[in-house]
């Protein structure tokens, strides 16, 4: 089996650990543009019966590429860990690739949000991430808050944002369905004309 790690990782970035000594993280080398790709994920698609085995530490490298599907890397290299953060400064493009939502400075932790890629609670935490807008914990539904359905547009997994449209057309018919029985209402309430010969 080749020793080489099956993720991309740009050679402006790299891995080491966490100043804080809470783990490893991906750090940039050089300034990185906003829309440049910064790493692609690789591995091994497991499906969720069998993921769900795996140990601990793999499970938490991983990334859910559709629904019940999961990208482990084999075998882990620097590129793997990216860290979540609720304040992020990377997104998907794709399923795998994963691109600067904005500049990134020398030295800053190049991080996404979870929330673009996971549907399923299978790497629920509390965050430590610090920022101002931290939710405290992460989980597998978090993808459904509208507030990060507009911050992360254009940013999720394919199979996030076809459940991201599944909600709003199911949100769209319910409300248009509210309507039609408002206006039923009312239009019974409405005395009919009374025609005279």
């Amino acid at each position: 089996m080749s020793k080489q790690p099956s993720s991309y990782l740009s050679s402006k970035l790299e891995g080491r650990p966490k100043a804080n000594g809470s783990g490893n993280g991906i750090y940039s080398l050089e300034p990185i543009k906003k829309g440049e790709l910064v790493a692609v994920f690789g591995g091994v698609v497991y499906e969720w019966d069998a993921f769900i085995h795996l140990p601990d530490r793999e499970r938490s490298l991983c990334i859910q590429v559709e629904d019940r599907l999961f990208l482990v890397p084999r075998p882990i290299g620097e590129g793997d860990y990216v860290n979540h953060s609720c304040n992020p400064n990377a997104g998907l493009s794709g399923q795998i690739g994963l691109v600067a939502m904005r500049d990134i400075k020398i030295g800053e932790e190049v991080c996404f949000d979870y929330a673009m890629s996971d549907t399923m609670p299978y790497d629920e935490f509390h965050c430590g991430c610090g920022s101002l807008n931290c939710r405290g914990l992460v989980g597998g539904n978090d993808w459904q808050k509208p507030v990060l359905q507009k911050r992360y547009a254009g940013f999720f997994a394919p199979h996030v944002q076809r459940r991201i449209d599944a909600q709003r057309t199911e949100q769209k018919a319910l409300e248009k369905a509210r309507r039609s029985v408002k206006t039923q209402k009312y239009a019974s309430k409405i005395p009919a004309p009374a025609f005279t010969k």
